[in-house]
Formats: structure tokens, C-alpha cells, sequence
């Protein structure tokens, strides 16, 4: 898995396959999910990412490593 924030338009992609994109559909404002060719979920694009999301901090648990927060 794979976060890009970019800056110049507020968006934030997540990245979970490393599999294309082959359809698009948008889920609510400003918020698409891309699948591959066999309708798998390979990454959610969020528009205005700063003001839908939190990312002042980054918290991952329950992985098979340890706990990490990430703060700005």
C-alpha cells in the first residue's frame, strides 16, 4: 500500500495493488474508487483531501509489523 499526497491540488491517492486501473467510479463528491479488469479494488483517489480527511497524523495498527504513528 502506497500514500501520495500532492500538494498543488489537494488530492490524496492510495495506492493498494500495483495492478492498472481499468474502471473508475466515483462513490460520493470528490472521492473515486479505481478497479482493475477483473473489478478489484487498486486504489481511492480523494479530492480536497485536507478538508475531508485528517492528516495531521498517520496511525497503522493490527498489521503483521509493529505500531507506527506518523505526526506532521
Amino acid at each position: 500500500m502506497k500514500l501520495s499526497y500532492y500538494p498543488d491540488t489537494d488530492s490524496l491517492y492510495i495506492d493498494l495493488s500495483e495492478k492498472a486501473s481499468a474502471d473508475s467510479i466515483e462513490v460520493s463528491v470528490g472521492v473515486v474508487i479505481d478497479y482493475d479488469s477483473t473489478g478489484n479494488i487498486v486504489g481511492i483517489d480523494i479530492d480536497n483531501a485536507s478538508r475531508k480527511l485528517s492528516m495531521k497524523q498517520l496511525s497503522i495498527s493490527k498489521l503483521p509489523f509493529q505500531q507506527e504513528v506518523l505526526t506532521a
